[in-house]
């Protein structure tokens, strides 16, 4: 059993060569109960943007707040607020803000997807 807020859960900066502004916090995954996957918040800031890549399972992401944009299998689709998305395995995929202020979304992976 777990109850939280995000404002009390570490964030994390993400650093990697093809990524910029990206902050990541787990909200809830095995620590806290969640053995089969892993629900994260990312916070991107202006500009920012995860890498283009893929990998071998599936993600489900939901749009909280800001102006995103998510690049899939080839083409780019807006996510404002309440915007949800399915990202199969496999399919190359990036998401970038495309805003002026933070875009922030929940991504949900299995637990192989946050090693």
């Amino acid at each position: 059993m777990f109850v939280g807020h995000r404002d009390e859960i570490e964030k994390i900066v993400q650093h990697h060569p093809a990524m910029r502004g990206v902050e990541k916090q787990i909200l809830i995954g095995p620590a806290q109960g969640w053995g089969d996957h892993v629900m994260r918040l990312f916070t991107l800031e202006r500009g920012g943007y995860a890498p283009r890549h893929s990998h071998p399972w599936p993600h489900i992401m939901y749009a909280v707040e800001g102006l995103g944009n998510l690049f899939m299998d080839g083409k780019d689709h807006e996510l404002t607020p309440g915007a949800v998305a399915y990202v199969p395995a496999d399919i190359e995929h990036q998401v970038s803000n495309a805003g002026d202020g933070n875009f922030v979304f929940i991504c949900i992976v299995p637990k192989i997807g946050e090693a």
